[in-house]
Formats: structure tokens, sequence, C-alpha cells
């Protein structure tokens, strides 16, 4: 076996005052485990240890990582990006984070130790395990003053000294933990698992008056956020932040116990700054009613995150001195979608927009426009339920032959036209080219208000459609409109059809 050890991003910071020690308590219960969720993308086996030590037994699975040298490279990686989303000071440029290895955990986290009291040599050949202080080992903490006094200051030492005299003095559990920690007996650990759900809940150091107090408090949260989303291999959708309030009453007001933001992301992510964006700017807009003294994160929804294959090509190489090759793209900006979303949370989602396709041969109604948050990067099931409460169904994307004689510019509403022997004018008499191409939609609005004759986009529309020309007006859009039928017995005066300009080419 060999086991890797690493000091916790974070410890929790006591209860402030009596009261909080029970929301405290119940916030530590999720908070701790959360300090390790980082780790659980190398092994299953991740464990915490006197609440101090990370603890992540490789073995298994160190092969797949490219070997033990390039696993713990990828290890201390991560504990840096976890450590420095919290706000811990990084290291200086070349030197690794404090950290120890060995054939047990308890050898870990003594060399673990000994590296943070800067005592870890690192040269060509590590000393035995027996030279090891006792101050390394918990378990001998209560004993290590007596032990040296007696000339016993290391493993070894102790190690040699009679068992059943050792017993009657330190005790059974001391001598256990020796053998475990020299690889004599077996080890046993409460390995790290995931919950189904995510909730972190955080006491607050002080209490939170300004969306800026509540944000940095936040980011604790949202690093444990990346690695329960890392261990999942998920993305994030939809978040909630929840803050507690300190008062119950202001000026004689009696106010929410919590208030809440939710957040949401057109596309699975698990990008931490542009959710952290995202908060900042909707915090922005939210005035809190009362001071804070705790926070909550909610995962409300998550999806599957798609991987993308690593480049066969080395870092630097675009293929032929082509900058942005297919194989090795050149870096990317801000993603588009992570624009609108930044841009709607800042100034109101029915500011930014995005086009809905709508299943209506109308071409007035073959798309409308959405707040961008809504439909932006959203599964089909749900653009099509989008798209329903609007009026209509949402169109597939399957091009069909008429549709390569629909212009790129449309009037809204469309104009009436002159007609001279039957023939329609714009700018001259206009000849026509293409058509008829009969549409018969919008039956089932009809009912609800019937056909405008001053816009003819509305309600029944029975038209049909020409490509027409002339050499003032060019190629242009236009429509004839056709007559209801009458019911049957009915009557009525016949009237020559209208023609209306719609678009143009």
């Amino acid at each position: 076996m060999h086991w890797i050890a690493l000091p916790l991003p974070w410890r929790d910071e006591p209860a402030t005052s009596p009261a909080s020690t029970g929301a405290a308590a119940a916030a530590g219960t999720m908070a701790a485990p959360a300090a390790g969720w980082w780790a659980l993308r190398f092994t299953p086996r991740v464990a915490l240890m006197d609440g101090d030590t990370v603890l992540l037994e490789v073995s298994t699975t160190e092969r797949l990582w490219g070997g033990r040298d390039a696993l713990l490279t990828l290890v201390l990686q991560a504990w840096a990006e976890a450590a420095g989303g919290l706000g811990t000071p990084p290291q200086p440029p070349g030197m690794l984070p404090p950290w120890g290895s060995g054939p047990t955990a308890l050898v870990a986290q003594a060399w673990l130790r000994m590296a943070l009291a800067g005592h870890a040599p690192r040269g060509q050949q590590e000393p035995a395990v027996h030279t090891l202080p006792l101050h390394t080992l918990t378990a001998l903490h209560p004993h290590v003053d007596s032990l040296e006094r007696m000339g016993c200051r290391t493993w070894g030492a102790l190690r040699a000294l009679p068992r059943a005299g050792l017993a009657r003095r330190l005790g059974a559990g001391v001598l256990r933990v020796l053998d475990q920690a020299l690889g004599e007996a077996p080890e046993a650990h409460a390995w790290l698992e995931l919950p189904e759900q995510f909730a972190l809940a955080a006491e607050l150091p002080a209490l939170a008056t300004s969306a800026d107090a509540l944000l940095w408090s936040a980011h604790r949260c949202l690093t444990a956020l990346q690695g329960w989303l890392q261990a999942r291999q998920q993305g994030a959708l939809a978040l909630e932040l929840a803050w507690r309030h300190d008062l119950r009453r202001i000026d004689g007001v009696v106010i929410a116990p919590t208030q809440a933001l939710q957040v949401r992301t057109a596309q699975a992510t698990q990008d931490m700054a542009h959710l952290r964006r995202l908060l900042a700017e909707n915090l922005a807009r939210t005035t809190l009613a009362a001071p804070a003294n705790q926070i909550t994160l909610r995962l409300l929804e998550s999806a599957p995150l798609p991987h993308r294959s690593a480049s066969l090509l080395p870092p630097g190489d675009h293929g032929g001195g082509c900058p942005g090759g297919a194989d090795n793209p050149a870096p990317p900006g801000e993603a588009l979608h992570q624009l609108l979303e930044r841009l709607s949370a800042r100034l109101g989602p029915e500011q930014v927009q995005a086009p809905v396709l709508m299943a209506d041969h109308r071409p007035e109604h073959m798309q409308q426009w959405r707040p961008a948050a809504e439909v932006l990067g959203r599964p089909p099931a749900r653009r099509s339920a989008i798209a329903s409460a609007g009026g209509g169904a949402e169109a597939t994307l399957d091009a069909s032959p008429d549709a390569l004689l629909l212009p790129p510019w449309l009037l809204n509403p469309p104009q009436r036209l002159a007609v001279q022997g039957n023939r329609p004018c714009h700018h001259g008499l206009l000849r026509l080219l293409a058509g008829p191409h009969r549409f018969e939609a919008g039956w089932w609005s009809a009912g609800e208000g019937g056909a405008d004759p001053a816009h003819p986009g509305t309600g029944l529309a029975l038209r049909d459609y020409f490509v027409a020309h002339n050499a003032v007006a060019g190629l242009v859009w236009v429509f004839r409109e056709r007559l209801a039928p009458l019911p049957d017995g009915a009557q009525g005066l016949a009237r020559p059809p209208r023609w209306f300009l719609h678009g143009v080419f």
C-alpha cells in the first residue's frame, strides 16, 4: 500500500457565541467531509484523520495516472487549487506544498508533520521510519514528556522497550497504534463518501451586512462544490445561495428568517470563477433584509459533464504552424453563454433575449424572442415547454426546400401594395418569378380574435406567396391574400384580392 498525506485546505472555525454552537456543529458535519472531496477524483480511498490531515491510498490507482510520481504531482496541484480557492497564500514559485507519503497512513501523516515543521528530508535517501520522533504519532502525545525523560525519543526506541511493561504503563491502545504505524497490524479507516445531494452550510465569522461579505464567505462553499462536481463528473446548472438573518424584527416589523437567491447557467459547468461572477452580479442587485450570520449553498440541478479528448500534439504545436488548429485550438476567450448569463444578471433577464424557433408556417410567427437565461443551452424538452407557453411548439432545425425561398428581411407589418390589372405594384409593376407558395395556417388562433385586416399576420392566414422583381425594387417577396370560405348557404360580395409586400431579398 502507498499513502499520501496532505493538510486540510481549511479547518472548521469555532462558534463565535454559545447561541451559534449548535448551528456550527450542524454545519461542521457537512463541512469537515467536504474538505476532502477534491481528492476523490484520484482514488476512492480518501479519509480524514485527526481533523487536520487528508489521506489518500493510491496503490490501486497510481498506474491509471501515469505512475506514482505523476500522480503525486497532480495531487499536489489539486490541493493547491483547493487551498487557493479559499484564500490560502500560494506557495512560492518552485516550492512544493507540504506533503508526506509512506507504506501506512500513520507513517504518511508523520512525514507530513515533519514537513510542516520544516524537518522533512527530501534527499536521495529518506531516513528509516524508526527514526521518526514520538510527537508525530497522535496517540503518543500524552506520554511524550515522560518517555523523553526516560531517554525514549523515537518510534524505534519505543518499539525496543518491553511490551508487557509498556502496555501496563501506557495502555494496550498505544501499542496497537504503534503496530499499525509500523505495518504490523491492520488499519481501519472511515472512507469519505459523497452525499447524493450537495447542501453545504457555513457559519459566518462575522455578521454580513452587504452582498460582498456574503460572496466572500461563499468562496469556501464553492470550492467544496467544485470537489463534489469533479468527483461526480457532473456540471452545475442551478444553484441556490440562502442566508439566515440574525434579527427577527426591524423597527417592529417581522422579517423572514431566511432569504435565498437562485442562479442558473445555460450549460453544465465546473468553472467556479464563472459561478462566482454570476453570484456577484445577482447579489449586487439584491438588498439584504437584515444582517446574516449563516449561509447555505445548495445544488438544485446538475447534468453529466462531457469530457473532451486530449490533443495528440505537444503543447504549442498547432499543426503546421497554423494557430487555432482543430486538434489544438488557440486558447478561447469567454464563452458566449457565459457572457449572456453575466449580462442577464447585470441588466435584467428581459434586456437580453434570444430567438426560439416555432413550428408555424407563418413567417412572422416562425420565431419568438425570449429571455436568453430561459432558453440558452436548455435541453430540447425544456425549450419545447418554454415555446409552448408562448402559444406554439418549437420547430425542429430540419431544413425544407421551401425555406430556401424565404427572404432575410421581413416587414412588420406587411405593406399593402397597389394593384394594376391584377398585378401588384411596388415602384412600378412587379413581375412574378416564382410561386405560388400557398400558406394556410393560424387556424388555432383564429377563434381568439379572428384575422385583423390592418395586420394580416394575425389569426387565420390564407396566402399565396410569390418571388417578384422589377428594375427599381429588385427581388421582393409578396403574397396575395385569399378569402376564407363562407359558411354553407351564406352569401357575400366578391372583392378583388389584396397584395402585400412581406420581405426583401
